[in-house]
Parts: C-alpha cells; structure tokens; sequence
C-alpha cells in the first residue's frame, strides 16, 4: 500500500465501523476514545516504511518556516534516509535546518530556477515540501523568469495549482515530490480525543457544522478553517492564513469557537496539507477559542505532547475527527 494511501485507508476503516466522528460527552469511553484497532496505527513508522519498502538513501527538504523541515529530517533519518540535502528560503526557513542537513542551499522565495539547480547539483532523486510560507511574502518576492513563465500558464492561482506546476518542474529535473506526510505518521493522530476536556454538545454541533462547510469552502480552493459559535459561521479562512482566520472570528464573536481545520476531498498531499503546532495553540489562546477539531490521519500535529500539555492547561478540547464518507 503506498504511504499516502493510508490516510484514506483510515478513513474508510473509520467509515465501515460506525466511528461516530464527534465525541459527545455521554459517548467518551475508553473504546470511543482510543484509536479503534481495525485503523492503522500512525505511530509506527517502522511499519509504513516497510509498506514504503524503498526508503529513498538520499531526500530533498524544500523547507519552509516553523519545526515541521527539522521534525521531519530527524524523522527521515530514523526511518533509514542517510543524506538530506535542504533548500532553505532566507526570511523564512529557521537556521536550526542546518543542524539536521548533511547540506543546505539558501536562495530567496520566487527563485524557482535556482531551486531546481541547487536540488539538481544536490544529487536528489526525491523531494518533499515541508513548512508553511508566510502569506504577505508572496507579494513582496522578485521571481525568477523561470516562475514567472510557469505563473502565466496558469489560469487559476492557488496552492494547489501553483505547488502541482512546481512538481512538474521538479520531475522534469528528475526529483519525484512525494507527500508532504512521509516520514511523519507518528505525527498524524487517529480518531479520538487528544485532551482531558471532550466537547460539549454545543461544540459537538458545531464541529459537525463546521466539517461540512469547511469540506465545501476547501474544494473551491478557498481555505482548510471555519470558525463557529453556536450555529453561526464566524469566519472562513482565505488567503490569509488560519491565525489570522482565527483572529477575526475572535473579533466578531469573542471567546468560545470553535475551529475545524480540514484537507479538501481529493487534497494533493504533496503539498499544503492542514498542521497545528504551538503557534496555532498560542493563537487559539489569544483568542479564547474553546475547540480545535481536525481530520484523523490527514492533519499533522508538531510537538504533539507539548501542543496537549498546553492545551489541557488552557481547557481546550483538542480532537481528531474520522472525515465524512467520501471525504
């Protein structure tokens, strides 16, 4: 089974058992709340890399901001990758990426060419894209002819057109871009509650509402979060970015949302895939926002017991929901 098959896998598996995706108060058992047995397990790299079977010797990071570039070669390296070669963006990619590359290239974001070249005299045969860009900076980059050439053959603009024309780029080089979860199934949480507090039946109908709508809005290509309170869309998010979706929603509707956060059905795991760490927690804080609820196996959670430690002192509910049939 490929790696990027086993999300869906648990999907399916959550389908067929009756998994019900919110857990109400009255439902949490140890049963409903642990990962049920019939899913895969995702903490256990051991067991995906072998179902992988051709664990690549050498691997490309394209890292962006934040832990997840780092979290990711460490990963690598105890799954059996012996040389990781990095492109590093200035402005962006934190400098603790060095500590875990055997090689760093830094270039500048809109420097397309140059990525292809330093990937290219790097010796890599497969790559993979790890780390967010902060939004504002997409306006503010000098492209290189060579994106700007592959801008202007697009018709729409958005992450996943823009992220699948770059793969394109990059198998004309000969790197194949694999998906953006490799190497971080210990990071990606089955169906349950990661927290002590499960949501309340208010929340509960909210993170139903939300899933909906946040499946919709995402399938346009518009955003992974909606914000709720009590029945009411606070907020979508745009191109803004999920902190700042979740700030706005705090300004309407002050403190007690409720955030889902969610993959788009048929989401090119390549690229773009929906992550929570300690700066979505330090947001959620500030915003007094009572619920975080994403995707089973299809969201990555950094620094998973320190994100929970935080969350438990802070009193949010923090959970994993099984996507709807056929999501």
């Amino acid at each position: 089974m490929p790696l990027y098959d086993v999300a869906d896998a648990a999907h399916s598996a959550a389908a067929t058992s009756g998994y019900d995706p919110v857990l109400k108060p009255e439902s949490r058992t140890l049963s409903s709340v642990f990962l049920p047995s019939l899913l895969p397990t995702f903490t256990r790299p051991s067991i995906v890399a072998a179902m992988m079977n051709n664990v690549p010797e050498a691997l490309g990071i394209i890292a962006g901001n934040g832990v997840y570039p780092r979290l990711l070669a460490l990963s690598a390296r105890k799954q059996g990758v012996k040389r990781i070669f990095s492109v590093a963006f200035r402005r962006e990619t934190d400098r603790s990426i060095e500590t875990v590359s055997d090689e760093v290239r830094w270039i500048y974001l809109g420097q397309l060419g140059a990525m292809l070249d330093a990937l290219s005299a790097g010796d890599v045969k497969v790559a993979v894209m790890a780390g967010q860009i902060t939004p504002t900076h997409l306006f503010n980059i000098r492209m290189d002819g060579r994106m700007l050439e592959l801008l202007k053959s697009l018709k729409a603009r958005n992450a996943e057109t823009i992220f699948g024309a770059v793969a394109k780029e990059l198998a004309s080089i000969g790197v194949d871009l694999i998906p953006a979860s490799t190497f971080m199934e210990d990071y990606m949480p089955g169906p349950g509650l990661l927290t002590t507090r499960p949501p309340t039946e208010s929340e509960s109908r909210d993170i139903e509402l939300g899933l909906s709508v946040a499946k919709a809005t995402s399938g346009l290509d518009i955003g992974q979060t909606v914000v709720v309170k009590q029945g009411t869309i606070l907020a979508v998010e745009a191109f803004e970015g999920t902190d700042a979706t979740i700030m706005r929603a705090a300004e309407l509707g002050g403190a007690g949302s409720v955030i889902v956060k969610v993959a788009k059905q048929g989401h090119d795991m390549r690229f773009d895939i929906p992550v929570i760490g300690m700066r979505t927690l330090k947001t959620l804080r500030k915003a007094k926002a009572s619920v975080l609820a994403f995707e089973a196996g299809r969201a990555v959670v950094l620094e998973h017991d320190v994100v929970v430690k935080a969350a438990n002192k802070m009193n949010l509910s923090l959970i994993s929901v099984a996507a709807p049939p056929g999501a």
